[in-house]
Formats: C-alpha cells, structure tokens, sequence
C-alpha cells in the first residue's frame, strides 16, 4: 500500500510528467508569444514609453553641452541618471532590448502572414453557395437567356476587376454558378505597414551605427574644418571610423537675426540665417549658402544645421604690468529666449596672479518697475557686461578636461572694494575699468556673434524615409480597399432562368448594394426584353 502522503503524478512513457513542456516546446511556446501580435503591440508602446526621457533629459547625443550644464546643475540626480543611461537612452542597453526584441516579434508576425497571403493569392475563390437568397445582400431577375449565356456574360463581366473561378464543380445545361472575389490588396497593405515599421528600425539602427553626430560653436568670421579635433562635442556611432569625415570646410561671413518687435514675443527672435562660405574638399571651387533653420546644408553624406545662436562679448584684460593677459570674444550661453546670458572669461596669464570673471551678459539692459536689472530685448542695443571678479589659482593647470564655461574659484579669491563688498564690474560698451591692488584692468570692447552648428552623418535617414513612404501607402491599401466576394447563380425552371447575385464584404461594414445594382445592369445590358425587374434583400440588422 502507498504512503497517502506521497503525491502521484501522471507520467508520460518517457517518464515526463503531465503538462510538463520539453525544451522544444518550450521554445516553441516563447517563440508563439514574441511573435504574437498582441506582443507586437506591448513592445511598440513600451519603445515609445522608453523614448519620452530622450525628449524630456538633454541628450548628450544631441546637446552635450545642454547634457554637461544640466549635470552640473543637478549634482544628486546625475550619477543616478547616469547609471540609467538617461544621458544616452537611444544608445542605452535597455533602449537596444526594447528595440531588438520588436523587431523580432514584427519579422515573426509578417513572415507568417505572408506565406498565408501567397497561398491565398494562388488559390481559387470559393465556390457559390447553394442558396444565394441567405445572404444579407442578395438580388435575382428572371431572363429569357440560357445558363450557357449567363454564365459566360458573368464570367466576362467579373473578370474584368475580379479573379473568378476557373471553373465549378457540379455544373450542368440547366444550372450553373460563376465565383469571383476582389480586394486581395488589402492584406497586401496590412503587411507592407508592418514591414515599414521594420524598415523605418532598420533605417535608425543603421543611422546610429555607422553615422555620427558632433557639434562646435563658431563666432562669426571663424572658419571650420572637418576634422575630429574640431568639434566641441562629438558622437560618433559604434561602427563609425574617421574615414567617413567629409574633407570639407567653411566659414560664417556673415549673421543675421530678425527680431519679433510687437505683441507679448516682443524681443525674442523669429528667424535667424548665416551667409556660409564652404569647399567641399581643399582646393575646390567656393560656394556660398545661407544656412537657416529647418535648411540644412548637405556637402557630401554630411548635413550642416544652424540650431543656436548667442552673443561672444570681445573683453581685454590687462594684468598689473600692463601687459594683455587675454583679449577676444568670449562665449556666453543664454538662460533664457531673450539671450540674457552667462559666462566666464579667463586669464591665465596675468602677473602677478591669475584673474578670472564671472557674470552675465544683457544685450538689451533696462531696470524694471521694482528698480532690478533685466533685459529688455534680444538684440544688442544696449548691451552690459555685469562681472565678479577672482584673483589666485584658478585652476588653469589642472589639464583640458575643465570646461571653459566653468570658473574653478575653489584656490581663488573674490576681488573686494574698500568697504569691504564684493566688487561688481557693470561695464558698457568700450569702457575700462581699473581693478583694485594693482591687478589690472578690464574692458568691454564690442559685441560678436555666435552660431551653434550641428554636423552629423544619418546613412539610414532615406531608409527611414521609404519606410515612412511604405507606412503611408500600406495604410491607405489596408483602409480604402474592401474585399469582396461576388456569386452569380443561374437556373433554368418553367418560367425560364432565374439568376440569382449575391455580394459579400469580408471586411464588413461595407455597402455593397450599388455593387449589386451595377453588376445586375451589366449581366442585363444586352437581356431581352420582357425580364422582370430585380428584387434585392438585405439585412437591415
């Protein structure tokens, strides 16, 4: 006798248990979920779910400098968002799964559904029903003619923008039917919006993998050259090697903004475009372009876009020698759409210490009601360098890896007036102000402009692009293409040959009654005279 503690199970000959799955159907079963299409679906919106932090966290794809200002302003939350790769999503680990796994569960779901449509498409359509009269839509006449003759018009008329069948069983003299179906291009649209969805990954994976994406601030009048020591910031993709640089370079000659002067916008810019001077490779003819927004310029495989501007003050500094310690434009980055910026200028060359700056920029400077500065306007008409001031080590020595948009005042020290406050350099344009002890002097000399230039290289973008255009012309297949399924039945009695039309819209939803009308005046047009009118009935459910 058995211990009833003893759980029985019932086993299979080769000593499995029941239920139990072996490795091949278990991956047999995985295989069934990831392609499924309900899968298909959870990963599209879980890709879409995983792209909102790269719209909403600078990208340092994108902007590294919008990403480098962004950790420095979020000390706690950038190591997190590091390890997230939040820096990075679309180069990130969890982004490529996401990715990998839904462009296997789509190729799983097309590769099928395929195979099923070639076989549809090489099979004959169904045959007619017994009795036509049973379906929703239906009609029958009474004609003079033959079976042989109504057969053989119907066969005619529906081969013109049908398939029919090549023949019917069980046909005789005295009765007979002809099938034919439409509409097979509906399925085919199904299918090519699922494949562009495909070849629009494709085209992004191939564009991350073997395309770059740099980016450099140029003050007007200064040139470029397409080389990797150039770029301010610079992302190349996992497959990218320097080969790919086009050899080209250009120079901004010239900057123009236009200004919104009315209504709440007031102040801010509405357009802005550069005169670019280029040679797409050394020793080539110059051309000219005017790069503006949304108008790229394309030398080569390589896209050039304008996507920023802001204004470089010209400072000179000169230490207690009297000697230039440092002199020219100095970038500032705006904080807002009016191009109220901040900055810092330094100079590592002055005796007998280091002297560093650090302050804000108002292209159009103005006191408000309550008596505070602000800025009025984004363009330069009054402009005002507002300025702190540090005297010591500032860091200078440390290597390159210190940010020219970062003033390092951690061994330096604060310049003070006489009584004791820190001093506060408000320079206008083309003054000079002494500083304190003997360090020198500053002065503001003019105003120049600087563009934010993107270059990158996108080899997949028209991959993309025909992946969209695919999208486009799959859905409208897979909308205004109904198929159908049309039968005409014919059969001689007394009274001479009833004909019976039936129509079926397999996609349902579909008015197919003026089908009806039109085939029955085709199938009567050369009918003699005496027929009886057609009698249609539909499901008015």
């Amino acid at each position: 006798m058995s211990d009833p503690r003893e759980t029985q199970y019932e086993t299979s000959p080769a000593g499995r248990r029941a239920g139990e799955l072996t490795f091949r159907e278990l991956l047999r079963f995985g295989w069934r979920q990831i392609t499924s299409m309900r899968t298909a679906l959870v990963l599209l919106l879980l890709l879409a779910l995983a792209a909102v932090p790269g719209s909403i966290v600078p990208q340092e794809g994108v902007d590294a400098l919008a990403s480098s200002r962004w950790q420095e302003d979020h000390p706690r939350l950038a190591p997190v968002y590091e390890k997230l790769g939040l820096f990075d999503v679309y180069g990130s680990v969890w982004f490529s799964a996401i990715y990998l796994l839904l462009m296997l569960s789509l190729v799983g779901c097309i590769v099928p559904r395929t195979i099923v449509y070639w076989r549809a498409m090489r099979a004959q359509p169904p045959r007619a029903p017994r009795n036509l009269s049973r379906l929703p839509d239906a009609t029958s006449y009474r004609t003079h003619e033959s079976v042989e003759e109504v057969l053989a018009r119907a066969r005619t008329v529906l081969g013109r923008r049908h398939r029919v069948r090549r023949a019917d069983d069980g046909a005789t003299a005295t009765e007979g039917a002809v099938s034919a179906e439409r509409g097979f291009l509906r399925e085919a649209g199904n299918l090519l919006f699922h494949l562009s969805v495909v070849v629009v990954l494709v085209g992004f994976a191939v564009g991350g993998l073997f395309g770059y994406k740099g980016g450099v601030i140029l003050v007007t009048e200064d040139g470029f050259g397409n080389s990797l020591s150039s770029y301010d910031d610079f992302v190349p993709g996992r497959l990218f090697t320097p080969e790919q640089l086009d050899p080209f370079t250009f120079t901004v000659d010239d900057f123009e903004v236009k200004w919104l002067t009315e209504g709440r916008a007031a102040g801010q810019a509405r357009g802005f475009e550069a005169d670019v001077r280029y040679r797409e490779e050394p020793g080539a003819e110059e051309q000219r372009y005017d790069l503006r927004v949304n108008h790229p310029l394309t030398i080569g495989s390589t896209d050039i876009f304008l996507i920023g501007h802001g204004y470089a003050p010209v400072v000179t500094i000169r230490d207690g020698d009297g000697e230039v310690a440092y002199s020219g434009p100095t970038i500032f980055l705006p904080q807002d759409q009016s191009l109220f910026s901040f900055g810092v200028v330094k100079a590592a060359s002055a005796e007998p210490q280091e002297i560093g700056l650090e302050g804000v920029f108002y292209p159009t400077f103005g006191m408000s009601d309550e008596g505070d500065p602000v800025n009025l306007f984004g363009d330069d008409a009054n402009p005002l360098l507002s300025l702190s001031v540090y005297a010591g080590d500032l860091g200078m020595d440390s290597g390159p890896s210190q940010s020219v948009y970062v003033l390092d005042k951690s061994a330096a020290d604060q310049v003070m007036q006489e009584d004791g406050k820190p001093l506060r350099l408000d320079l206008r344009l083309g003054e000079t102000v002494e500083l304190p002890d003997g360090l020198g002097s500053v002065t503001f000399d003019s105003v120049q402009d600087w563009q934010r230039i993107q270059i990158s290289q996108t080899p997949g973008k028209l991959v993309a692009l025909g992946g969209v255009v695919m999208a486009l012309v799959g859905l409208l297949g897979s909308l205004f293409i109904r198929p159908r399924r049309v039968w005409v039945r014919a059969r001689q009695d007394g009274d001479g040959t009833l004909v019976e039309v039936a129509a079926l819209d397999r996609s349902g939803g579909g008015d197919v009654a003026p089908v009806l009308e039109d085939l029955v005046t085709a199938l009567r047009g050369d009918a003699p005279r005496g027929d009886r009118p057609h009698e249609t009935k539909r499901d008015e459910s």
